[in-house]
């Protein structure tokens, strides 16, 4: 079973779950179409206002879905949920997989090993968007597993938008296989690296599902 996670509590509404790291843009948004809604009885005005503060909520509400997943069996299944972007093998042999995630995606990451995570690092950079070059330069989070195949290194990257990365594991937690481990607010890309020796499953171009799409070939 997964360890207990002390952090923010995650968000529930209307019986959905909703991702921890979504209150500080998700409450304020409902909050302010909720107030317009109850002003639209009463005023045109309000009414006309109240309409794009319902959809932007409704958008948050979409956005941060955090929608539950039957695990697959395999040894390394990818981290997010988007399209692959990018397969490049790297000069000390492992192989980079970047998936990149649009707004439409899920944005909780999900650990691709059962291990322990041994770093949690970020990075300040910029801003550009994640399907840029230029993005290899962006704000991010380096994670470090310690896991049955070694060490392996999965990178959370910030796009034009997403300008917030939310851990939700400190160094030294032991992490099951598919278990959530972070957020990433609005638009972005997960890379994970593999081991000299393991074949890539996926290609360019394909659609993921994080802790569903396996990307290691047996």
């Amino acid at each position: 079973m997964p360890h207990s996670q002390t952090s923010a509590p995650r968000v529930s509404l209307l019986g959905g779950r909703l991702a921890r790291g979504a209150s500080p843009w998700l409450l304020p948004t409902v909050a302010t179409a909720a107030i317009g809604l109850v002003r639209a009885r009463h005023s045109k005005r309000a009414a006309v206002l109240a309409v794009p503060a319902t959809a932007l909520a409704a958008g948050m509400l979409w956005f941060f879905r955090d929608p539950e997943r039957e695990i697959t069996q395999g040894r390394v299944i990818s981290p997010a949920d988007g399209v692959v972007q990018s397969i490049m093998p790297w000069k000390d042999g492992r192989t980079r997989v970047a998936i990149f995630m649009s707004p439409l995606n899920v944005h909780v990451n999900r650990a691709p090993l059962a291990g322990t995570v041994t770093s949690v690092e970020h990075i300040p950079g910029g801003f550009v968007p994640a399907f840029n070059k230029e993005s290899e330069n962006n704000e991010r989070v380096v994670w470090h597993f310690d896991t049955e195949l070694g060490d392996i290194e999965m990178v959370q990257i910030a796009g034009a938008v997403a300008r917030r990365i939310v851990p939700y594991l400190p160094q030294g937690t032991k992490v099951e296989q598919g278990e959530r481990i972070g957020l990433i607010r609005f638009g972005s890309r997960v890379d994970i690296y593999l081991p000299e020796g393991v074949d890539v499953a996926v290609e360019v171009g394909q659609t993921t599902t994080a802790g569903v799409t396996r990307i290691d070939r047996d």
